[in-house]
């Protein structure tokens, strides 16, 4: 049976108040916090691996920019096509795009790309104000790197504590 380490309890102490600071500055401004925090879900999920980090920024700004692209090519495409399927057309031509050319362009389009488009068109239909994607592009970009640097301090906090005992 796994043991819960001392080293975790202590980083997710941390790692709250990490949360809790960017929470309230986002908060004081106005800002939402989902971009910030998906930035951080997604480095965790690639195992704090600081040569992903550009990839994941630049990604989620490419998934970003992809659902403003969407709302702009539904409006266009609507009264020839409906409105169901100019999305649905516009949503298989940004899947396929990260899909065909991920492996040409990985820093671009890649699975954050395409997970931050998946949560933009989420966001846009659930936040209860009009979408605010430059907003969230901000947001991703200047949260996302203090995350991402807060993250790997914390880590690099305990590693010191850890090698000095």
């Amino acid at each position: 049976m796994a043991t819960i380490k001392k080293e975790r309890l202590i980083f997710g102490l941390y790692l709250l108040a990490l949360i809790v600071v960017i929470e309230l500055i986002l908060h004081r401004f106005h800002l939402p916090a989902w971009p910030v925090f998906l930035v951080m879900i997604l480095f965790f999920e690639c195992h704090m691996d600081r040569s992903r980090a550009p990839h994941l920024l630049l990604g989620g700004l490419v998934g970003i920019g992809c659902y403003m692209l969407t709302v702009e090519f539904v409006q266009l495409a609507a009264p020839l096509l409906g409105v169901a399927t100019a999305r649905l057309a516009f949503i298989c031509l940004v899947v396929y795009t990260i899909v065909a050319v991920g492996e040409a362009i990985p820093w671009l389009f890649n699975n954050y790309a395409f997970m931050f488009f998946l949560v933009s068109g989420l966001a846009a239909t659930t936040e209860g104000a009009a979408p605010a994607p430059l907003a969230w592009m901000g947001v991703e970009v200047v949260g996302g790197i203090f995350v991402l640097v807060g993250v790997l301090g914390i880590r690099g906090l305990l590693a010191r504590g850890t090698a000095t005992q």
